[in-house]
C-alpha cells in the first residue's frame, strides 16, 4: 500500500456573512489556515445584495494559489 501526497495548487472558497466585520473575521480565518497549507490569496471577489427586509447580505468568493 502506497502513500501519495499532492499538493494544493488552488482553491477558491466562498463566504457569506450578514455583516461586513464578520465576513472579514471568516475571510482572515481561513487566510490563516491556509496559509499552512502554503497558500495565499490570488483574488477576492465580493458583492452585497439586500434581502427583502432591506438588510445588507455580504458575499465573498476568495481565490488560494500556491
Amino acid at each position: 500500500m502506497g502513500l501519495k501526497l499532492d499538493l494544493i495548487k488552488d482553491k477558491i472558497e466562498f463566504f457569506d456573512a450578514h455583516s461586513l466585520q464578520d465576513l472579514e473575521k471568516k475571510i482572515q480565518r481561513q487566510i490563516e489556515n491556509n496559509q499552512a497549507l502554503m497558500l495565499r490569496v490570488h483574488h477576492v471577489d465580493h458583492q452585497t445584495v439586500f434581502t427583502p427586509e432591506g438588510k445588507p447580505y455580504y458575499t465573498a468568493s476568495v481565490h488560494f494559489k500556491s
